[in-house]
């Protein structure tokens, strides 16, 4: 009985470290997978290098980005790291004199 006592710790700490790191890295590594499956030609990406481009082609493992006007980059499909998405609002782009 001792030593069941003496192991309930150690099984809580590991139980504890399953469900706060492991599940959850898994839970975005899914995530990661399924928006790497679901670019669509058209989209514009971010890449994990932060450089963004327009997809204009895909293979199963490549995705071709256009980065500027004429400027076509091929890129492994992992390197995707999410669709950016445009923004939205009346927020200004610049401000006037007198505007604060």
């Amino acid at each position: 009985m001792n030593d069941l006592a003496a192991l309930l710790p150690l099984v809580a700490i590991l139980a504890l470290f399953w469900f706060m790191v492991v599940r959850p890295q898994q839970r975005r590594q899914r995530e990661v997978v399924s928006l790497q499956q679901s670019i669509q030609v058209g989209q514009r990406v971010m890449m994990s290098a932060g450089l963004f481009g327009t997809v204009v082609s895909l293979t199963d493992d490549r995705a071709t980005l256009e980065i500027a006007p004429g400027t076509h980059v091929e890129v492994a499909r992992a390197a995707i790291a999410k669709v950016d998405e445009p923004l939205t609002g009346d927020s200004p782009t610049h401000l006037e004199p007198g505007d604060a």
